[in-house]
This record gives structure tokens, C-alpha cells and sequence, in this order.
């Protein structure tokens, strides 16, 4: 199986556009034969806590009609999109919360992250399920940046028989997780790791891309390089 890990910078509070982007990401992902598109944190909003926190109209709902590009760009290449945003819980706080669109259209799957990091303590509500779905016989787990820095994640996972552990995240270019997670966590538990990250300034900094994939034994598969959006592809499972 395919697997494409995304990068482009999400345009700060402007659902609508980066929506476009990322059905863009997916129909050209798909074409290259991927079955799984992977995007980074908070891409459809942004990386933008204290804006999400201010902008009550940038919560979104799982069956949010914006989404709706993203869907019809799933069911026309036959791909799932794994699209992370503040998206509303039963509580008075929006999850930080990953939706995975099928391959029809539909929600396989909501995963809210559970590790929380800095400001996103006071405006997102913890999740408290780890998130997994298949596709095509193959098993995938779901995390969060921050989730990534807590190995039990990714042991329960492989545990779980889980082949693919999807990470979307916002790293600058002075983050160790390159180094010190995510090929650790692919060496470590004998998983498929896909980074989706972004570009450009955020909230936390400046994203550096390098999206890509690393195999179970810790070496980089697939890197889509620092100079632009776009994505890499890497085979799994």
C-alpha cells in the first residue's frame, strides 16, 4: 500500500482555503497511487490555538459541510484523508482531533489528541481513546505531534497489530523529533511511521516540512524535502 505524507502551510483561520489545499493534496496524492493522505496538525485551521480560542466559527463538526471538498476528493480518487482541527466535543471545549475520511466519503474515524502540549491546555479538551482503523488488511494507529514524545502510544499500537502509526505534527526545524522520535518509534515497535507536517509560520514557530515515512527498523523511506508544499510517497504495511 501507498501512503503519502503531506506538507503545505495552512492559511491561519481560513478553513475554506486550506480546505481547497488539502482536496488539492488528496486528488494529486491519489493519482500517484496513494491510498492514505496524511496532513499535519491543526491543518485545516492552522496552527493557531489562540485564534481557534478567540473564533468560535472555526470549530468545526464531524459532518462539517465545509469538508465536503475534502470528501468529494476522496471518493474521486478512491483515498483516505487523514485531516486534523478543532472539531466540537459533547463539552464546552473542541477536541484537537484527527478525522479520517474514507474512501466513500465517510467518517472511518475520529481520534482527539490525548497529550496535550502548552496553550493547547486551554483551549482543546484531552482525548481519551486511541485512535485506529484498517484499510485494505492493513491496520493504522493515529497521533498527534506531542503524543508522539510518549512511546506507550506507539507500543500500544503495535500491540494492537497496528503495521502503520500516522503522526501529523508542527515541527520547526530545530525539533529533535527527526532524530529522536519518530525514527525511534518505527525502530523500536516495528512500525511504519508517516510524518505529515507543515510549512510556514505558526503559532509555535516556523514549520519546516520534511514530511515523509520512516520503516520499522528506523531508516527514512520517503522525505518530501524542506522547499515547498507537496507531498512524498512511501509503501507500507
Amino acid at each position: 500500500m501507498i501512503v503519502a505524507a503531506t506538507q503545505f502551510a495552512p492559511v491561519a483561520g481560513d478553513i475554506d482555503a486550506n480546505v481547497r489545499t488539502v482536496a488539492g493534496l488528496v486528488r494529486d496524492a491519489g493519482a500517484g497511487g496513494a491510498r492514505v493522505v496524511v496532513f499535519a496538525e491543526l491543518c485545516l485551521s492552522g496552527y493557531e490555538p489562540t485564534l481557534i480560542r478567540d473564533a468560535p466559527g472555526l470549530v468545526l463538526s464531524e459532518d462539517d459541510p465545509r469538508l465536503e471538498p475534502v470528501r468529494e476528493a476522496c471518493r474521486a480518487v478512491s483515498a483516505v484523508a487523514v485531516v486534523n482541527g478543532p472539531v466540537r466535543t459533547p463539552g464546552s471545549r473542541p477536541g484537537l482531533a484527527t478525522l479520517v475520511i474514507g474512501p466513500d466519503g465517510s467518517l472511518l474515524t475520529r481520534y482527539d489528541k490525548r497529550h496535550l502540549y502548552g496553550i493547547e491546555r486551554e483551549v482543546f479538551a484531552p482525548g481519551t481513546a486511541d485512535g485506529r482503523f484498517t484499510l485494505d488488511g492493513v491496520r493504522f494507529a493515529l497521533a498527534t505531534c506531542y503524543d508522539n514524545r510518549f512511546p506507550e502510544l506507539a507500543e500500544r499500537a503495535a500491540a494492537d497489530g497496528c503495521a502503520v502509526y500516522l503522526a501529523s505534527s508542527v515541527l520547526s526545524v530545530d525539533n529533535d523529533s527527526f532524530e529522536k522520535v519518530y525514527p525511534v518509534r518505527a525502530r523500536d515497535f516495528g512500525l511504519y511511521v508517516v510524518l505529515g507536517n507543515v510549512l510556514g509560520p505558526n503559532e509555535d514557530g516556523v514549520g519546516c516540512g520534511g514530511a515523509g515515512a520512516w520503516g520499522p527498523g528506523g531508516v527514512r523511506i520517503a522525505d518530501a524535502g524542506t522547499d515547498g508544499p507537496g507531498f512524498a510517497l512511501a509503501e507500507v504495511g
